[in-house]
């Protein structure tokens, strides 16, 4: 059986899900051929203090998002961070070696933008040598650390990221813009609405707001879900909100409590958002690729509420541009957008547009190409 190492760090849960959404791939498309595992190489495969880094992003972006930005801007200077990387690179030479030899991979896929350079000076200075492929898992805005003419492919999810990769010196055969690999329910046939609704125990005609937090139930949530709320109940119409607080169990205790001028449903983290997806007339999140992605497949219109400065920041042209959605910033702002969303007729357009531009199938179509080039290598087991 040949084994695939595929690394990732849990900065955001978007790598994560990229990961699970490839591995699963290779699960469906090739039963028992490949033994496919995911490493959250900095955590793991890094010594004390270097390991505990990714813990500090979550705190980082909610309650210093200034403090994030600054970090982006001084490694997103390609000398800066390549001279970061070599003084890190002895210090976790010893134990990045352990994870090759523990795993002993036929090939390296990575789903993070610092994995890069450091596990290919490993492997040309460790062997043996390994086929190594980037799959890029951000829509519009890209730290360089994606891009390394190492990489034998590199799968992108738009033409803005391939023209990225093309400024960073990679190739054409190199770039592939197959979509960004998302959870393997949002590849299967979706539920009507009317069936999803149902069996979520929801009202069937009336309109259907959908706000999410991210898995941690991020930003203003609280006072959107209220705006929301009073703006869609003075329509007078048939209306009903849906708020998924992901791991903020504060959050989602709170808003459990609070009185409601309309039909609210208030959830934690949940494992079935196309279901909800599905259910939801406009969703209103911040401008996550993960979630931006599974919308378009749902053919469901995006109200963007926010976005990380750096990675997420090229997300909210993406989708004003392509008009599947809009893009506010204050909870009045919102509230008064899915208001006009909810009497107008401008919905069915915008939904029309997401499915186009969806790709449910992407995390298929990367495992195929990456089991022909493994083919292609030939390598012995």
């Amino acid at each position: 059986m040949r084994r695939i190492l595929i690394l990732m760090s849990d900065t955001g849960g978007g790598h994560r899900a990229s990961a699970e959404a490839l591995q699963s791939a290779f699960a469906t498309r090739f039963p028992g051929r490949f033994q496919v595992e995911i490493v959250d190489l900095w955590t793991d495969y890094t010594p004390w203090p270097i390991n505990r880094l990714p813990r500090l992003y979550s705190p980082l972006v909610a309650r210093a998002l200034w403090l994030w930005k600054l970090l982006w801007l001084i490694f997103e200077n390609e000398r800066a961070l390549s001279a970061v990387l070599r003084l890190v690179y002895p210090l976790c030479r010893k134990e990045m070696a352990r994870a090759l030899q523990m795993h002993r991979p036929h090939l390296i896929i990575s789903v993070h933008p610092l994995m890069q350079q450091l596990f290919l000076w490993l492997i040309e200075k460790e062997g043996p040598p390994t086929p190594f492929v980037t799959v890029v898992t951000d829509l519009a805005s890209f730290h360089h650390g994606w891009f390394h003419t190492r990489a034998q492919r590199c799968f992108v999810a738009s033409e803005t990221a391939a023209n990225a990769a093309r400024r960073h010196g990679l190739q054409l055969h190199q770039i592939r813009l197959l979509g960004l690999p998302v959870r393997s329910a949002f590849a299967q046939t979706l539920p009507d609405r009317a069936t999803a609704r149902a069996s979520l125990g929801l009202t069937g005609a009336a309109f259907t707001a959908l706000l999410v937090g991210g898995g941690e139930g991020m930003g203003p949530v609280a006072a959107i879900a209220h705006a929301v709320a009073h703006r869609l109940a003075a329509t007078g119409t048939e209306v009903q909100l849906i708020v998924i607080c992901g791991r903020n169990r504060r959050l989602r205790r709170a808003l459990q409590r609070a009185e409601w001028p309309l039909p609210v449903q208030v959830h934690g983290y949940v494992d079935n958002m196309q279901a909800w997806m599905t259910a939801a007339d406009c969703i209103v999140t911040k401008a996550g690729p993960g979630t931006i992605a599974e919308a378009l497949i749902c053919g469901l219109p995006i109200l963007l509420s926010g976005f990380i400065p750096g990675q997420e920041e090229g997300n909210v042209p993406f989708v004003v541009e392509n008009r599947v959605g809009a893009y506010c910033e204050s909870p009045r702002a919102i509230a008064e957008t899915v208001g006009e969303w909810a009497s107008g007729d401008e919905l069915e357009r915008m939904a029309a547009r997401a499915r186009r531009l969806g790709r449910p199938r992407a995390a298929y179509d990367i495992v195929d190409e990456i089991v022909g080039l493994m083919e292609g290598e030939g390598r012995p087991e």
